[in-house]
């Protein structure tokens, strides 16, 4: 079976910085893409960042580029997403997921989720 956790969520002030991490089991992580996602209370679940199987293409929503950066180390079988100038509207349970073609917009291509974890940006 699959498992994917995610962790490195906390509370952080507005511009500060975090790190998350998501580690798989059950697959053959370097064949693999790896998005992820963030949904904040009462909203739609997001697509924030996805990385390609290699880690050589990366793709952002606009609204988080040029402030997070996905990297993945496939020798530790981790995605990171490293989330820098953090604002309000950031504050989101965060979510890793694998999807079924790589790096798809669309949710329900992605099969396995992993639990999330909570990322708090307050003053």
């Amino acid at each position: 079976q699959w498992q994917l956790v995610e962790s490195g969520g906390g509370v952080v002030q507005p511009g500060g910085s975090l790190k998350l991490s998501c580690v798989a089991s059950g697959l053959t992580f370097d064949s693999y893409a790896i998005g992820w996602f963030r949904q904040a209370p009462g909203k739609e679940r997001e697509k924030v960042s996805c990385i390609s199987s290699s880690g050589g293409s990366t793709k952002y929503a606009d609204s988080v580029k040029g402030r997070f950066t996905v990297t993945r180390d496939n020798a530790k079988n981790t995605v990171y997403l490293q989330m820098n100038s953090l604002k309000p509207e950031d504050t989101a349970v965060y979510y890793c997921a694998v999807p079924r073609y790589p790096c798809s917009n669309y949710e329900d291509e992605y099969d396995y989720w992993g639990r999330g974890t909570q990322v708090t940006v307050s003053s």
